[in-house]
Formats: C-alpha cells, sequence, structure tokens
C-alpha cells in the first residue's frame, strides 16, 4: 500500500513524546481560550463553541484525516495516529491526499480562531476589561504559532509531507 505513494523517507518514523505533549497542551489550551473568548459574549455560545470544538478537532477530524495517514496507530506531531486507531479502523493511505477531512480541517481550525476573535472583539466593545485583552491576545499568539511556527516545524518532519496538500512545507 506505502509503496504507491510518495512517503518522505527522511521523516521521523515517529515523533519524540516532548513534542506531542507540547502540541497537545496548546491544542487544549486554544480550546479553552476560544471557549472563554465565547464565554465573554455568551455563555451558552461558549458551550456550542466547546462541543463544536471537541468534537472536530477530537473526534471527526480523527476520523476523516487520520485514518488514511502513514501514522494511523503511530506517534505522530500531535499523537493523533494513537488516537484515532483507540476509535477507527485504518484506512487507505493512497486516498489520504484526497480525503474530505483535509479540505474540511483548514476551515474548522480557522473558526476556531476566527469565531472567538470576533466574539471577544464585540464584548471588548460591549465591556471592555484588562483579563479580555490578555485573552485575545494569548489566543492570536497561539493561532498565529500552529499555522505557522508550530505547523512548518512538524510538517518538515513528517513522512507524508510530500502528498499532503496542506503542508507547510514542500
Amino acid at each position: 500500500m506505502e509503496n504507491k505513494i510518495k512517503i518522505y523517507k527522511q521523516g521521523l518514523e515517529e515523533y519524540p513524546k516532548s513534542s506531542i505533549i507540547l502540541g497537545n497542551v496548546l491544542m487544549l489550551l486554544w480550546i479553552v481560550l476560544g471557549t472563554l473568548c465565547c464565554w465573554f459574549f455568551h455563555p451558552v455560545v461558549a458551550w456550542i463553541y466547546l462541543v463544536f470544538a471537541i468534537v472536530m478537532v477530537f473526534v471527526v477530524l480523527r476520523k476523516l484525516v487520520c485514518t488514511d495517514c502513514y501514522y494511523y496507530d503511530k506517534w505522530c506531531c500531535i499523537g493523533w495516529g494513537k488516537l484515532s486507531a483507540l476509535f477507527f479502523k485504518k484506512g487507505e493511505i493512497e486516498k489520504f491526499p484526497n480525503t474530505l477531512g483535509l479540505k474540511i480541517a483548514p476551515l474548522t481550525y480557522g473558526l476556531l480562531s476566527l469565531i472567538p476573535l470576533i466574539l471577544i472583539s464585540i464584548s471588548l466593545i460591549q465591556k471592555f476589561t484588562f483579563f479580555k485583552i490578555v485573552i485575545l491576545l494569548l489566543l492570536l499568539l497561539i493561532s498565529f504559532y500552529s499555522g505557522t511556527v508550530g505547523r512548518k516545524k512538524s510538517c518538515a518532519k513528517c513522512k507524508m509531507r510530500l502528498i499532503c496538500p496542506g503542508s507547510a512545507v514542500k
């Protein structure tokens, strides 16, 4: 199966546990900060955002992306190959470049930042507090890091980088 597609041979077979832990901490912090931003706007919206984020990030995208990945049942850059293997059967690596998950992942992660940014901005107009500014800045920092520096570092070492349409390095 894997010999029909181009795997980046210099890529890591499995990522170090320290980077996996950091990646998961940052993802959880991103979701918590986003939820807080939504909470400032309205608690019900925060609960909807939190459920959306958890379901999309830890279930839907794991099924739609990770099952067809080289790292299925392996320690990928964020460890989700292992998570995916706990809940879903292995897919076909040849399907990876065209999987629906790769098409909706950018939208999902974009919404994880955009919705909270819009809602906290509205909340700041309604009532300005320094705490909201701190939360906003932290969300911006994590969003920026995840979308640029963190992604490039992970993609540079990934075996899937040659066939992944979302790779930050080609």
